[in-house]
């Protein structure tokens, strides 16, 4: 028996940093994929190929944390979280392809994490909710791999459809589809690549996250969701000014999500890209996880004619997300690319960009 899974790599459009502190985003699947073929049989170990990777890896399906490092310990983490959580999981080879470029701020580990866990499921015959699936990802890389993420990238992966975005609350973990077509409202959805590779600058991202919680806890709350809506007042009783400044972004984003929320529902996309703007801005002043390349590409798409442009991912590099109406897409385009590389930064890739369907099997 052969299997085949396919999972998507995914934009956040608003909602940045939100996902560990309880709160709201806005994520896309994107059309880009990680495939998946696994050939089961009966030995107790996995032999992974890709396409990307000098030489295979095999590892033992008891596999422990620490074993597999590289690209591989994201397989090997979802075979450890798999059997954590008494599911059975079969031996084999697996092939991986993907077109979800690593490193860009796309969730290349996501979407890998959840195409290994739908075909290595498939095959064991296992059904697993969703969410529990999200949740396995997420193990897989939090305690596996070592990275301190969120469930946005699983959730966005795994929930994906196309025309449509996806309202995550995080606490109450509910998935809510929003209708997103802006094309249907001669607006075009560009993403513009920076070619800076996406990077956990010395731990930067776990930085963020234990700063938040600090301001939770000066604040006697549980997370700063429970406060989100309160307005950033109190935020003079969080001792540390950059805990502080990192609360603040986290509690006014979550209200960026639902007022562009509220915008689609208007199709409003020019209120749309204001909101990206000022998004964009507090990661920039108050979460302090953009760079100056990444500002530049952000402010040139504006001032060339986008309604809006923030960057989108874990931060520190990747990609920038612009709404731009179609009759201004060529413009910003010809801005960036001449505007970039005259900064000395690496010449964009820009492309045109949509929702897309979420994980599932082939053929």
């Amino acid at each position: 028996m052969t299997v085949r899974y396919t999972a998507p790599g995914r934009i956040n459009l608003i909602g940045e940093h939100t996902d560990y502190n309880l709160g709201f985003a806005l994520p896309i699947a994107l059309p880009q994929r990680t495939e998946v073929t696994f050939w089961p049989d009966r030995t107790d170990a996995i032999t992974v190929h890709s396409k990307g990777a000098p030489a295979p890896v095999r590892f033992p399906l008891r596999t422990v944390p620490g074993q597999v490092t590289g690209w591989a310990a994201y397989v090997a983490g979802v075979v450890w979280a798999l059997h954590q959580a008494g599911h059975p999981v079969p031996g084999g080879v697996m092939s991986i392809s993907s077109d979800v470029e690593m490193g860009s701020g796309l969730s290349s580990s996501a979407a890998l994490e959840c195409a290994v866990l739908g075909a290595l499921a498939s095959a064991a015959g296992v059904r697993i909710d969703p969410i529990d699936q999200a949740r396995l990802a997420q193990r897989a890389e939090n305690d596996y791999v070592g990275a301190p993420t969120g469930l946005l990238d699983q959730l966005s992966s795994l929930f994906g459809e196309q025309s449509t975005a996806l309202l995550i609350d995080f606490r109450e973990l509910t998935v809510a589809p929003v209708a997103f077509d802006p094309e249907a409202c001669g607006v075009a959805l560009l993403l513009i690549n920076s070619r800076a590779r996406h990077q956990n600058v010395d731990g930067a991202y776990a930085a963020r996250r234990a700063s938040c919680e600090r301001a939770a806890a000066d604040l006697r709350a549980s997370s700063l969701r429970d406060i989100w809506d309160r307005g950033s007042a109190m935020l003079g009783a969080v001792r540390s000014t950059v805990d502080a400044r990192c609360a603040r972004h986290v509690l006014t984003e979550n209200g960026r999500v639902l007022d562009f929320v509220a915008a689609l529902g208007d199709s409003d996309f020019i209120e749309a890209g204001h909101i990206m703007t000022a998004s964009h801005v507090s990661m920039r002043d108050d979460f302090d996880i953009t760079t100056e390349h990444i500002d530049l590409i952000a402010d040139t798409a504006e001032r060339a004619g986008a309604f809006g442009a923030r960057m989108t991912g874990g931060g520190f590099g990747g990609c920038v997300i612009a709404l731009v109406p179609d009759r201004r897409a060529d413009a910003v385009r010809e801005t960036l690319l001449r505007t970039v590389p005259a900064a000395g930064f690496p010449r964009p890739m820009i492309t045109r960009t949509r929702a897309g369907a979420g994980a599932g099997p082939l053929g």
